[in-house]
């Protein structure tokens, strides 16, 4: 009689990317300030690098759409909102901390 076993294989490939979640996310910024425009770069990059194809990304600029902040009560500038998939996260700051926001985001775990 003979056995079959399957092979664990040391690096797992991710799902492919019509069964993998896609994300929404909402950043909130403040103008074109130089922190406002390296968070939107640091951000697209982690989307570009980690979420190729699988992400939705909103930009808000508060002095001009200032009800949506009130209205996600966004009281820090810039905020990252990942309305989905679950669950809901907020993250704050520039996003230069990619071990963080990748540990936000629900893309590695972390001891952060």
């Amino acid at each position: 009689m003979t056995s079959i076993r399957k092979q664990r294989s040391k690096n797992p490939k991710p799902p492919p990317p019509q069964i993998a979640a896609n994300y929404k996310l909402r950043l909130f910024i403040t103008g074109t300030t130089p922190r406002s425009t390296r968070s939107v770069l640091n951000i697209r990059s982690i989307c570009q690098q980690f979420l190729l194809g699988r992400y939705d990304l909103e930009i808000v600029d508060i002095y001009q759409q200032p009800s949506l902040a009130r209205e996600h009560q966004i009281i820090a500038a810039p905020t990252l909102i990942k309305e989905f998939t679950l669950p809901l996260r907020t993250l704050v700051g520039d996003f230069s901390d990619r071990e963080r926001v990748l540990s936000g985001l629900g893309l590695i775990y972390s001891t952060v």
